[in-house]
């Protein structure tokens, strides 16, 4: 693995508390997070921990965790893990924002090009305040 990949795989750990029908929660999550799109790897620790490596640029941990939310997945909410959980939010946010994709945008390339087209000068610009602009 080249250096420059390595900087963009998150190496992080997911923690599953409370009952659930399933016994082995982290064994089903790493089945369902194992096909998805910028998860590299994924190995279940113990019953109630994953360990889960993702390419920032593909996919964020908190977009991995909705997912499991969201497929009935009991999250680990003890204030710990909602320290650490939103620490590791803001630093892939931020990450992602200094490369420019931020998820959720169709397509990066358009948006260089308009971010471009925005700076140059040209005569199709509203001189008028944002909030001024609605009323014509």
């Amino acid at each position: 693995m080249d250096e420059d990949f390595r900087e963009f795989v998150k190496h992080r750990e997911i923690w599953f508390r409370g009952p659930h029908a399933l016994e082995d929660q982290a064994q089903a999550a790493a089945l369902l997070l194992s096909d998805v799109l910028g998860v590299e790897r994924v190995e279940p620790l113990t019953r109630e921990r994953l360990a889960v490596s993702y390419d920032i640029r593909q996919v964020n941990l908190e977009a991995l965790e909705n997912l499991l939310r969201a497929e009935g997945f009991h999250l680990d909410n003890s204030l710990m893990a909602k320290m650490k959980r939103a620490l590791w939010y803001y630093c892939d946010s931020c990450q992602q924002a200094q490369l420019g994709c931020h998820r959720g945008s169709r397509n990066c390339t358009q948006a260089v090009f308009v971010n471009t087209y925005r700076q140059r000068p040209h005569g199709c610009r509203d001189p008028r305040p944002e909030h001024w602009r609605k009323y014509l």
